[in-house]
């Protein structure tokens, strides 16, 4: 059992509520806004729409995180949960787009969204494929999926250039991840928890010391914008609904292993019946996020890294993120500030953030009864899901079906961790009363010398 600071249902002190909200709130803001600058990029989309993109995208994600967090009947998980927009979408929303525009993946969206809503309904049978074998490979994966990602950040950008992996950046992410380090293990109380936050900000005084922070960005924003819903319009193409329904299932599969992975981190008994209530809070949310401009939402697994390392479970501290989401897109300059950030300071933080993720998974797997049968399923679905994972060229020559459904390792190591439950035969093991005192271990040797 994970060792918490504030359980899920503890509301602390509202200085130190704030203080950790915004802690949240800068570990999902890069997400969040990189999926509408892709796709407005790809679109070739003027500045002012992909702003109202960006704006569309942190008033959905807030909306939807508080809803998620506080619960409206049964819809929300009511667990520690930020909700952005996906880059699992990111791919069947450029396709859309390129033939439809905005409109058309806004419309493929919102019917594309049913798919997990009615896939909702099912959360009960779901469930069931995902013993501890399976829940401890998916947690894994997203932690491994998630490193590369810190690994860029802190080499300085997602596109290897003349600065990517510069000592200076190098130095930077390092000095971060040092900090963290140290605040999580020698601080206490608000220190230890404000670990990540505060970190960070000690790495943007140093960048800023060295010149490194451009505030263009905020002159250019505005002070404040009203949401804009509707504001593309809507069109619903055939091809682009079944395009975006695909991006769902995976989405669905993706978010499933992440709210297994935050039951582990706040020790909480994901049931059935509480898995339905965040898909339901995903699809809805997904819905109204198209509605209000903005891209898809879904669950972000980063959020379960700052949960793992600060040991802050509390869901009112992270429905507080979605009402500073909310006010990010209320007030596009706070969220211009917060891009100010330079990438190597999120890396520093993030790798920390995202080793955490791993660290939870090799935990929950070493609690995996150790037989033949099980060690096949983790190490099988572990490399199929690494082998996406760090060479995703593997994949350029298939149907753009197969990489869209394929493409992410959390996936492809999801999938083959259940297929392989499902189809490989358990052994069942039979002792007698006088057995119940030996060794597992021992027993397990006994059956396979046998």
């Amino acid at each position: 059992m994970n060792t918490l600071l504030f359980q899920v249902e503890d509301r602390p002190p509202l200085l130190t509520t704030i203080l950790l909200a915004a802690q949240h709130m800068l570990a999902a803001l890069g997400g969040i806004i990189a999926v509408p600058l892709v796709v407005g990029a790809a679109l070739k989309l003027p500045g002012d729409q992909i702003v109202a993109l960006i704006n569309a995208a942190l008033l959905g994600s807030g909306v939807v995180t508080f809803i998620q967090c506080k619960g409206v009947g049964p819809v929300g998980i009511r667990l520690p949960c930020v909700m952005g927009t996906s880059f699992a979408f990111v791919g069947a929303a450029i396709s859309v787009g390129l033939e439809h525009g905005v409109p058309g993946i806004l419309g493929s969206s919102l019917a594309g969204s049913v798919v997990m809503i009615v896939g909702s309904c099912f959360m009960p049978q779901i469930r069931k494929l995902f013993p501890h074998a399976v829940t401890g490979v998916v947690v894994t994966m997203i932690g491994l999926s998630l490193v590369p990602v810190a690994v860029d950040w802190a080499a300085g950008g997602f596109a290897p250039g003349a600065n990517y992996g510069a000592p200076a950046n190098l130095g930077i992410a390092a000095f971060v991840l040092l900090t963290v380090i140290a605040l999580v293990q020698f601080g206490k109380g608000i220190v230890s928890a404000a670990a990540v936050v505060l970190g960070m900000f000690v790495g943007y005084l140093l960048c800023l010391s060295l010149g490194m922070i451009n505030f263009s960005a905020v002159e250019q924003a505005q002070v404040f914008a009203l949401p804009q819903p509707l504001h593309y319009g809507m069109t619903f193409p055939l091809a682009g609904i079944v395009a975006m329904a695909v991006a769902f299932l995976v989405t669905m599969v993706e978010t499933t292993g992440t709210f297994m992975a935050l039951g582990a981190a706040t020790n909480t008994k994901m049931r059935g019946k509480t898995l339905a209530r965040g898909i339901l809070c995903d699809g809805l949310g997904s819905a109204l996020a198209a509605v209000m401009s903005s891209p898809p939402v879904s669950t972000f697994a980063q959020n379960v890294g700052v949960v793992s390392l600060t040991g802050v479970a509390s869901r009112h501290v992270v429905a507080l993120t979605g009402c500073l989401l909310f006010l990010a897109g209320l007030f596009p300059v706070l969220g211009a500030i917060v891009v100010t950030i330079p990438k190597p300071v999120l890396g520093g933080a993030g790798l920390m953030m995202f080793a955490m993720i791993i660290s939870a998974g090799v935990q929950l797997l070493s609690k995996v009864e150790s037989t033949k049968r099980n060690s096949i399923i983790m190490a099988v679905a572990i490399g199929c899901g690494l082998a996406v994972t760090v060479r995703p060229e593997l994949l350029a020559k298939l149907p753009s079906f197969v990489k869209e459904v394929f493409g992410s390792g959390i996936t492809v190591g999801a999938l083959v961790a259940v297929v392989l439950n499902l189809v490989l035969p358990e052994r069942p093991v039979e002792h007698d009363e006088d057995d119940e005192d030996v060794p597992q271990a021992f027993l397990t040797q006994e059956l396979e010398a046998a």
